[in-house]
């Protein structure tokens, strides 16, 4: 006779699903890299320069909005990546977008990408304005989000680097653009 089995304890069952619904979450803004293969640095690929010749601070622009924008992005450039983040200790892609519209702009916006994408006006990419909220598919959804400041250049906050500012151009977000949307 062999003994019989007992049955898993529920609190194991418990504890796998709190596991993998936690899983589910945290693939939210994080979880991708944000350069390109073969990139020497992801500051490079991201901004599109070396970190040694980047300049101190971003060219002119001519909008009223992305001279706000600017300021808020100077004042927490590098903050690093943070899942869930939404202060200066740490930002996630759309904690920094709900931050920067509210210190920059006095606007306030759904805090996660999910509900971003829920509302606002919908945008083409060719119509793109600054303060627009471009979204990008990272492992099949649209998981990460930046701010558009014109000249085909976005902020936002990157799982690799933090808050730092790139280019639409870039291979790595052209490819993984998925749409805009408007809230100004």
């Amino acid at each position: 006779m062999f003994p019989a089995e007992e049955p898993a304890p529920r609190y194991h069952l418990r504890s796998l699903l709190l596991i993998a619904s936690a899983s589910f979450l945290l693939a939210g803004c994080a979880g991708y890299q944000s350069y390109e293969a073969g990139s020497a640095s992801p500051i490079a690929a991201t901004t599109g320069q070396n970190p040694s010749s980047a300049p101190n601070d971003a060219p002119t622009r001519n909008s009223a909005v992305t001279a706000q924008l600017q300021q808020v992005y100077q004042r927490y450039q590098g903050t690093p990546y943070r899942y869930g983040g939404t202060t200066p200790a740490g930002f996630d892609c759309s904690g920094f977008i709900v931050t920067a519209y509210r210190e920059g702009l006095n606007r306030n916006v759904p805090r996660t990408t999910e509900m971003m994408l829920n509302e606002g006006q919908f945008v083409r990419r060719d119509q793109l304005r600054e303060g627009d909220i471009v979204f990008f598919r990272i492992g099949g959804k649209e998981q990460h989000a930046g701010i558009y400041l014109g000249d085909d250049r976005f902020i936002h906050s990157a799982s690799s680097v933090g808050v730092t500012e790139s280019s639409l151009g870039n291979a790595y977000w052209q490819q993984r653009y998925s749409q805009a949307r408007r809230f100004l």
